[in-house]
């Protein structure tokens, strides 16, 4: 995980699925299998998520192969 200042900001659903791709359902599911970065409630019905920590998953997924070896 990158600890960088500049990514030390909480970032909201909107923001989250711009940045991932993913929708709200799919991040909630990967979320439970533990794929995910776990939201933070920040009050209400609020959530959010650290831009640290989806960064960080962000730079964990595997890089998608061109191979066309079949």
């Amino acid at each position: 995980m990158n600890n960088n200042s500049s990514y030390d900001r909480i970032i909201r659903e909107t923001e989250c699925r711009q940045l991932t791709g993913l929708c709200r359902t799919t991040r909630y599911q990967m979320e439970k299998q533990s794929k995910f970065p776990s939201r933070r409630k920040l009050g209400g019905r609020a959530v959010g998520w650290m831009l640290s920590e989806i960064v960080g998953w962000q730079h964990s997924q595997p890089k998608v192969t061109t191979d066309k070896t079949v």
